[in-house]
């Protein structure tokens, strides 16, 4: 997508028009990329729950104590959802899963029937996708076998849309509900796939797909496990889709390079540092360090919520295909070497604290800039032979511990050994205006 900077950017003139979609302008207008709240509302330190802290207090700063733009939606009754605050539309039930080739070519069709009188629908890029996310959502628990036992919850308004999770009777997993986006991976993940990114609507996180078959198919009745699950030929190339029409112009960022350390998105009306923490941090740490932040004596800054930060991903650019992070250019980001001994750049912390109401309120988002690295076993799968590498692609959203010694988890968690750093970088933000 295209981006315009400005290097040198001191009066930003900006002239305002009647919109065709809610709660947006015209492309190339500020606004235009409106950020929808994660709904999250919720106070936690490390572990539990707790009273919203004061300022200056230990974890004072997340995100459920700095609201913006609250979702809101209208069911149109004719099988639509309109976004009130982003001006997209969205199919309200989506259909059976596809391969992302499948999703890609089925664009015309889908047209054809134009559902709620539109012939304009489209398979939505990753940010649009991830706009309808929310963080009250909770994932269902290591090895669940069914959601209705598990306390699970969706990241998922489901007053407005349908949603299911997988089916293990089919040799699916409980969190097996990812959705495809348009959005193709600049690299590959795994051992050289072609790679979409899509979201996961049953356990909150953005990953890079596989597009194309991956692993041997599953053993007839077989039904995987959140933990060690078999890789299912299947279930790795296929997922749901929900189509989108409407504002264009969402998701395309606008910068403006201040000269003083700060970086303003004029789509998205919020300003950024420049730089990043230029280390590691725990969680607690990454809200303090907003807390304190001043540059070039520009204050109040707080630490990014999942979807604020996730809207500075280019996901045109990965440490495979351009050497550098996955954000424009303007940014500063500061390089790692990563658990393989390479050159790469680091995840970020967010405000948000992931599984709300679930069983690890003891993690909280990330976004990987970098690689998205996680061990995993060969064949797919198994616990031997396990081999590290870029298993989600740069751009990806999962979580990691607030607090903790990474190195008691070397070799990383999850269906793709997710590789634990918890000391993760940080990189603040603030209202432009």
């Amino acid at each position: 997508m295209p981006f315009c900077r400005y290097r040198s950017l001191t009066v930003a003139v900006v002239l305002f028009t009647v919109s065709p979609y809610p709660g947006a302008l015209l492309a190339g207008e500020e606004g235009r990329y409106p950020i929808v709240d994660t709904g999250q509302a919720q106070c936690f330190d490390a572990h539990t729950q707790i009273p919203p802290p004061e300022r200056e207090e230990p974890f004072y700063g997340q995100d459920a104590q700095n609201p913006r733009h609250p979702p809101s939606y209208v069911d149109n009754k004719d099988g639509t959802v309109t976004d009130q605050v982003t001006g997209l539309m969205w199919q309200k039930t989506p259909g059976r899963k596809r391969t992302w080739d499948e999703a890609v070519a089925s664009v015309d069709a889908f047209n054809k029937a134009a559902l709620g009188g539109y012939a304009d629908w489209r398979l939505p890029t990753i940010k649009e996708l991830y706009s309808l996310i929310l963080f009250t959502g909770a994932e269902p628990p290591p090895g669940a076998t069914s959601a209705a036992v598990s306390g699970a919850k969706p990241y998922l308004d489901t007053r407005f849309f349908d949603f299911r999770y997988g089916d293990v009777l089919q040799g699916e997993r409980v969190i097996d509900a990812q959705y495809w986006s348009a959005t193709p991976y600049v690299s590959t993940t795994m051992n050289g796939n072609r790679t979409a990114f899509g979201v996961n609507f049953a356990d909150g996180r953005i990953k890079g797909y596989p597009a194309d078959p991956v692993g041997p198919p599953p053993a007839q009745g077989q039904a995987g496990s959140y933990g060690i699950a078999p890789v299912s030929r299947e279930l790795a190339k296929k997922a749901f889709v929900r189509y989108v029409r409407g504002n264009p112009a969402y998701g395309q960022n606008h910068f403006a390079d201040n000269g003083n350390g700060t970086v303003t998105d004029l789509a998205t009306g919020l300003m950024w540092q420049k730089a990043d923490s230029g280390k590691g941090l725990n969680w607690q740490e990454a809200l303090r360090y907003a807390e304190t932040l001043s540059v070039s004596g520009v204050v109040r800054w707080r630490l990014p919520s999942a979807k604020e930060l996730q809207s500075l991903v280019d996901y045109t650019r990965s440490p495979d295909t351009t050497d550098s992070a996955a954000i424009d250019p303007v940014f500063d980001a500061t390089a790692i070497v990563n658990e393989g001994g390479k050159r790469d750049f680091p995840g970020y912390w967010t405000s948000t604290t992931h599984s709300v109401g679930g069983p690890h309120p003891d993690t909280a988002v990330y976004i990987a800039f970098g690689r998205a690295l996680g061990f995993m076993g060969m064949p797919p799968g198994s616990l031997s032979n396990l081999r590290l590498m870029d298993v989600h692609g740069a751009g990806a959203q999962r979580s990691d511990p607030k607090e903790g010694d990474p190195s008691r988890i070397p070799r990383g968690r999850g269906p793709q050994g997710d590789v634990i750093r918890i000391y993760n970088y940080a990189r603040c933000v603030r209202d432009a205006s």
